[in-house]
């Protein structure tokens, strides 16, 4: 049994809900204008060179201002950034050579007064010892320096030469106020300048330095007046 349409019911052929309004048809698309097949589409030519023709210069992609000026800022920031890093390593540098060069200053000096302390040290040993080869010197001029006691003499003067302990002064020798100490006078026709008659006790120093003058007698040459 079929059931017969409702008065207000959906027209024949359409379905959905009773009262629904029918769909709006979908309006049609415009059609592409047509190329006439008659008429030719332009020429474009581009200049793909990368050298200008007439100047000869390579030619340079131009950007866009605001890319450009990115681009200056950026070189800019760099180069400061790289001005700023080389005077920093400047300073540094400079630093640097200047605690060097302090602490060569320091070595040497810590070696000078080390070196000073060192021959102080010896100066002050062999000067100590000076009496005793006053009293091994005065053997021998008396002729008393004979037998063990000798020998051990001999010894103990090479040991102190190899410090570097030296004895001078000698009849005959000019008179040098610097290392001679003259404690007698005399003149005489022989010399023609201070010369050295008599060695009362002899000189010691060590290398430059010197630890006792020689105690000498100088003559001195005589004047015509002297000699009238």
């Amino acid at each position: 049994m079929v059931d017969a349409p409702d008065q207000g019911g959906t027209p024949k052929g359409q379905t959905g809900a009773p009262g629904a309004r029918p769909a709006k048809p979908k309006p049609a698309m415009p059609e592409a204008p047509k190329a006439d097949p008659l008429v030719e589409p332009p020429v474009v030519i581009k200049d793909k060179r990368k050298v200008d023709p007439v100047s000869g210069q390579p030619r340079v992609a131009q950007a866009s201002d605001e890319a450009l000026t990115d681009a200056l800022e950026g070189e800019v920031i760099a180069a400061a950034e790289l001005i700023a890093a080389r005077e920093e390593v400047a300073a540094r540098t400079e630093d640097l050579q200047r605690l060097s060069a302090e602490y060569a200053n320091y070595r040497k000096r810590v070696d000078r007064d080390r070196s000073l302390a060192g021959l102080a040290g010896q100066a002050e040993v062999l000067t100590s010892v000076i009496p005793v080869l006053d009293d091994i010197e005065a053997a021998r001029t008396a002729q008393e320096l004979d037998g063990p006691f000798g020998a051990v003499a001999t010894k103990l003067e090479a040991a102190l030469a190899k410090f570097g302990l030296e004895r001078y002064g000698a009849e005959g020798q000019p008179f040098d106020p610097k290392i001679h100490e003259a404690l007698l006078h005399q003149t005489s026709p022989d010399v023609d300048g201070p010369t050295i008659f008599m060695v009362l006790q002899p000189g010691y120093r060590m290398g430059e330095q010197l630890l006792r003058a020689a105690r000498v007698g100088v003559a001195d040459a005589e004047t015509e007046q002297q000699g009238d």
